[in-house]
Order: C-alpha cells, then sequence, then structure tokens
C-alpha cells in the first residue's frame, strides 16, 4: 500500500489551486467562453487549462512509472496497465459551469486494480473540498483548512428520502422511474459531485443514473463514489454489484444508485420492477 496520506495531502493540494483557476475562468467578465463540442459535450479552454495544471502536478512529483492517469480531456481509449490509476475530471458539470449555476466540481480518484482508494470533489462556487481515503472516512475541508467529517442522512420512512436529479441529463425512461418511486421529494443539482456532496451533506438521499444512449464514464464517478461510502452510503449497480474502473471500458452502462444506504436494496429492486413496465 502506498502513503496514501502524503498523497492524499498533494491531491488536496492540487484540487484547491484547481478549483482557484476555474473560479478565475467562471468569473471572468470579458468575452464569453469559448465552447466546443466533443462528442455531443461541450468543452471549453477551462477543462483542458485546469486539466493541464491537474496532471503536469500530479506527474510532476509522482511520475507515471508507477501511476497510469485516465483523464476526460486526454483519454483516446487506452487502457491503463499499471495498478494505480489517477482517473480525473478537470470541469465535472460543464454544462452548469456555462450557464453559471455554480454546480460544478472537480473529481480526482485514485483506483488500486479497479476500486478508488483515495478520493477528492472540488465545488470551487461551495468553497469546499472533500475528500476520502480507504477505510478512513470521509471529510469536508473549507478553505480555512479545517475539516469535519461526513456522515450521511438517517430518515425514518422511504417516502421522506430526496431524490437528487440533473437539470439536463434527463430522458423518458428515467423520468418514468423518478415518477414512480415511493420517494417524489427531488432536489436538482448540476455536476455528480455536487449530487453526492449534497447526500454526505444530508441534503438529499438518492441520485439514480441511467445509461441511455450514452453512460456516465469512470471520472464522473470514481471519486464521489468513495467519498459517499465512506461517508457510510452506498453506490452499487441495481443488481447490487459494486462499481469498477479502469476496466478498458470507460463507461458505467446500466442502472447505478448511490443512496445514504438506509433503503438500498429495496430501492435497486423497486427501480427494475417499475423499469420493466416502461
Amino acid at each position: 500500500m502506498k502513503d496514501l496520506e502524503n498523497i492524499l495531502e498533494l491531491a488536496r493540494s492540487v484540487s484547491w489551486a484547481a478549483a482557484d483557476i476555474l473560479r478565475s475562468y467562471y468569473h471572468q467578465t470579458d468575452d464569453k467562453l469559448e465552447v466546443e463540442y466533443k462528442q455531443n459535450e461541450p468543452v471549453t479552454i477551462a477543462d483542458v487549462n485546469v486539466n493541464n495544471y491537474i496532471l503536469e502536478n500530479l506527474q510532476g512529483v509522482l511520475g507515471d512509472k508507477d501511476f497510469a492517469y485516465i483523464s476526460e480531456e486526454t483519454y483516446k481509449g487506452e487502457h491503463a496497465k499499471q495498478e494505480w490509476v489517477w482517473i480525473i475530471d478537470p470541469l465535472d458539470g460543464t454544462r452548469d459551469f456555462i450557464e453559471k449555476t455554480g454546480e460544478y466540481a472537480i473529481h480526482i480518484a485514485l483506483v488500486q486494480g479497479t476500486r478508488p482508494v483515495l478520493a477528492v470533489v472540488a465545488v470551487p462556487e461551495a468553497e469546499k473540498l472533500y475528500y476520502a481515503t480507504k477505510g478512513s472516512g470521509a471529510f469536508v475541508e473549507t478553505r480555512d483548512g479545517k475539516s469535519l467529517p461526513l456522515r450521511v442522512s438517517s430518515r425514518e420512512r422511504l417516502e421522506d428520502l430526496t431524490l437528487v436529479v440533473s437539470r439536463s441529463h434527463r430522458n423518458e425512461r428515467l423520468n418514468y422511474l423518478l415518477q414512480h418511486l415511493p420517494c417524489q421529494n427531488q432536489k436538482a443539482v448540476g455536476s455528480v459531485g455536487g449530487k453526492i456532496a449534497a447526500i454526505v451533506e444530508q441534503q438529499a438521499d438518492i441520485y439514480i443514473s441511467l445509461s441511455g444512449k450514452s453512460a456516465p464514464k469512470d471520472w464522473d464517478i470514481a471519486a464521489p463514489e468513495l467519498i459517499l461510502t465512506e461517508a457510510g452510503g452506498q453506490f452499487t449497480h441495481f443488481d447490487g454489484t459494486p462499481l469498477q474502473y479502469n476496466t478498458g471500458d470507460v463507461n458505467q452502462w446500466g442502472g447505478l444508485l448511490a443512496s445514504n444506504g438506509q433503503y438500498h436494496e429495496v430501492l435497486c429492486q423497486e427501480a427494475e420492477r417499475i423499469l420493466a413496465k416502461f
């Protein structure tokens, strides 16, 4: 096992600096941000520059002999051979970044084999950084350097649970499922990192992803998953199997459910039952 504490300190430092770079783009008052589209997903100069900053600073300290690096902005279909792989999304929630909702995040995860062992999710506009290492719990750090432990909610009734949902990534199948679940409270938040932050901050309890024409990628999920599970929650496929990363396919296909863990199995079974009728 590598020295995760020192590596975590590096990842947190890099994430805070990357958050500052994103905020400088987000709050600029001159020309509108240039947007390009890659496979129907928007990409800005902010994505690219923050990606370069993160990679240069991680690789500058850690090198690429023991570590591989898979990032949304540089991924070209390769399968990392190393046991230790960084999985990075320099800007999760690019649409929210462009539309100025403030709900965008930075995801940095370190995966050993196929499972995350270290994670950082920075939410720049909230000036918060969520982090976790396997078996050591999850924490939120504020700009003044103070860290507090995180714990998911506990609700008595299934009907009282709140779903955190997307504004943009919606389709008929997902809408049908959401309409028929026993819990109908909803909270809209951009970025998967922001959604999981809402769950570990006890503002919501459930997040559901259904892959349609596209599926969430490893870099959307890896860091948020570890933070949620270390805060006492669960994040699995509907059939209960764990998520896996760096398998050669970066797509996370099928139904995924993240929750505070309380009614996790019931909700997974209910989701499969409802979708069978769609």
